[in-house]
């Protein structure tokens, strides 16, 4: 049996994390990517990131210059972090909340 709603991936269990702090994955504005270019990525990246989702996250990187967009374990933000780079998000350094 199937589910349509995406597993819960944002929270960290803190399963050997040391202090189970998640690490964020930033998306910084910058002046080549598109807001429909920004959503693309997200909802093409990250679960549970839809299209208009994506456009909402779009518009919070724009006005105030950067959007936290998945927290959660070390490795999956490492690979969203990679994936985002790889449409042309401009990315801060991965930062551990």
């Amino acid at each position: 049996m199937s589910t349509l709603t995406p597993p819960r991936e944002r929270l960290d269990r803190g399963e050997g994390t040391g202090l189970g702090r998640p690490w964020h994955v930033i998306v910084l504005n910058d002046s080549h990517n598109t807001f429909q270019g920004v959503a693309f990525a997200l909802s093409s990246v990250i679960p549970g990131v839809s299209y208009d989702g994506g456009m909402k996250l779009a518009e919070r990187i724009h006005s105030t210059g950067q959007a936290i967009v998945w927290s959660g374990l070390r490795e999956q933000a490492e690979l969203y972090w990679e994936q985002l780079g790889e449409h042309g998000l401009t990315l801060a350094p991965l930062e551990q909340g």
